[in-house]
Parts: structure tokens; C-alpha cells; sequence
């Protein structure tokens, strides 16, 4: 166990905020499936606490669950939903991150999921069609934050081409484009909200992609509160400690000259075979050394 949780720490290090938003989506997914099958073994078919996560099309009941603007666009309950959604998130945050900073990118997803639940409820509150439906419906994913990302790089580098299987190359504001006509026609869809949602991420991510161009960072209030959020978090020491080093100087020098060479051996050997070749100790002292 202490060896798969060093393993995770490693892998969030490196993939940075990408990591810790695919890490936190699957976590919720995984306890949210897990508890429909404890609570299915006492004959209860439904998660109860499910729609505590998930934001609500009536405003009068978001005002008692105001978090769901924020835990709605980390909760998934369907395998194939999660699945895509995170495949999505992968793919187009790693295309994001060759142009924008990390904290962009996270500042992007909780301000595209923001719009994509406003979006969702305005559309649910305004338009008759959704007003037998509008007091009992429940939203929850990541895809309105995703799209957000997804049109935020198309509309910022406009001839950005990916390769799809079958078609070759292709511009990316072409498949966003073309996403946000398939979600345009199933507005009025069994899934209504869902596309309602994306809808709202992608004009979020169109209109931060017009503003950075302008100069103007539209994440940059998302990540002063985040930034806020990390520094209450954090332990500040009490008192200064100071110490003296009581292992002899060539010994220390020893020491650390032999703990060096280890760590050459680790990255040559991290290069030529890649990570999956590294012995659990070896893991352990790469982790470790990247603390240091």
C-alpha cells in the first residue's frame, strides 16, 4: 500500500493539475460506486446523498446547496461518462498546457463548469418547454469544464490540427465546432441539461480565448481564490528550529557523495527503461529526492 501511495504522490507530481483533476473526478466516482453497492445490499437502489453533489435546476434549492456549483463538475455515476469526459480532459488539457500555465488550466475548469451550471439552470427557468421538468432536475459531470478547455485552445489557436483515426488530419476548431452543433441540435434531447451545459463551458472558453488575446487573464480571480484556498491549508511552523549536524564532515560528505550517485544511477536508469522498471525502493528514493 505504501508503495502504490508513493507511486500516486509521484505520478500527481508530475502531471501537476491535470493529475490531481483526473485524480479527484475518478476518486468520486469510485466512492460513489462503491457505496450504490453497499447500500444496494440493504435494499436501497440509490445512493441517497447522490443529489447533495449534484447542482439543481431550481434556484430556490440552490440557495440551501450553494457547493454543487462547485461539486457538480467533479461527480459521475456512469462508467462511460466518466470515462470519455476524463479521456476528453486528458487529450485537450495536455494540448492546453503547450500554450497556457497549469493554474490557467485549473482556473478554466471551475470557471467553465461554473458557466455550464448557470447556463443549465437559466435555460431550465426561462424556456417554457423545460417548465415541467425545471423543479426536478439535477446536473452533474465535468463536460461543461471541459469544453470549456476544448474551445478555449480551438479559438485561441484557430489552425491547432489533430490527427483522428480515419480522418487524418484536421483543425481543431473544426471538431469543436462541430461538437457544439451536435449540442445545439439535442437541446431539447433526453439529456437536455447535459448539452445546456456544454454549451456554456464552450462560450466560457470562447470568451477567455478573445480576452487573453486581448491581454486580459479571465482566471485570474478563480486563481487568487484558489491560491487563498492552498495557503489556509497550509501549517505555519511555530517557532524557528535550528539544528547542528552531529555526523563527522567526511562521513557527512560520504554520505552524500554515494546518495548522489544513486540518484545518477536512478535517472539513467528512469530514461533508457522508464518509470515501471524502477525497483519499489528505487521509486521510494526517486520520491524521495524530488522532495528535497
Amino acid at each position: 500500500m505504501a508503495d502504490i501511495g508513493t507511486e500516486i504522490k509521484y505520478r500527481l507530481k508530475r502531471e501537476g493539475i491535470l493529475g490531481y483533476l483526473l485524480f479527484i473526478n475518478i476518486a468520486v466516482f469510485l466512492l460513489l460506486r462503491l457505496s450504490s453497492v453497499l447500500f444496494l445490499l440493504f435494499n436501497v437502489s440509490e445512493v441517497p446523498f447522490l443529489h447533495y453533489l449534484q447542482v439543481p435546476s431550481n434556484p430556490l434549492l440552490l440557495l440551501f446547496r450553494p457547493w454543487t456549483l462547485l461539486t457538480y463538475m467533479f461527480t459521475h455515476y456512469d462508467f462511460l461518462h466518466i470515462l470519455f469526459n476524463m479521456l476528453w480532459l486528458y487529450w485537450f488539457g495536455k494540448i492546453f498546457l503547450y500554450f497556457f500555465q497549469p493554474r490557467q488550466l485549473g482556473g478554466l475548469y471551475l470557471l467553465g463548469g461554473l458557466a455550464g451550471a448557470l447556463f443549465f439552470i437559466l435555460s431550465y427557468n426561462i424556456f417554457p418547454y423545460f417548465k415541467e421538468i425545471s423543479d426536478s432536475s439535477f446536473l452533474m459531470g465535468a463536460s461543461a469544464s471541459v469544453m470549456a478547455i476544448v474551445f478555449a485552445i480551438s479559438f485561441y489557436q484557430k489552425d491547432y490540427q489533430i490527427n483522428l483515426l480515419f480522418l487524418g488530419k484536421i483543425k481543431l476548431i473544426y471538431l469543436a465546432l462541430f461538437t457544439f452543433v451536435i449540442d445545439l441540435l439535442a437541446i431539447t434531447s433526453q439529456n437536455a441539461g447535459g448539452h445546456l451545459a456544454h454549451i456554456g463551458g464552450a462560450l466560457f472558453g470562447i470568451w477567455f480565448a478573445a480576452s487573453y488575446q486581448k491581454g486580459k487573464d479571465l482566471t485570474a480571480p478563480a486563481n487568487r481564490f484558489l491560491d487563498g484556498l492552498v495557503n489556509l491549508t497550509k501549517r505555519k511552523p511555530k517557532m524557528k528550529v535550528s539544528y547542528r549536524r552531529t555526523e563527522p564532515e567526511q562521513d557527512y560528505r560520504d554520505r552524500r557523495r554515494k546518495e548522489a550517485e544513486e540518484l545518477d544511477a536512478i535517472l539513467d536508469k528512469l530514461k533508457h527503461s522508464g518509470y515501471e522498471s524502477l525497483s519499489s525502493e528505487e521509486k521510494r528514493k526517486l520520491f524521495d529526492a524530488s522532495k528535497k
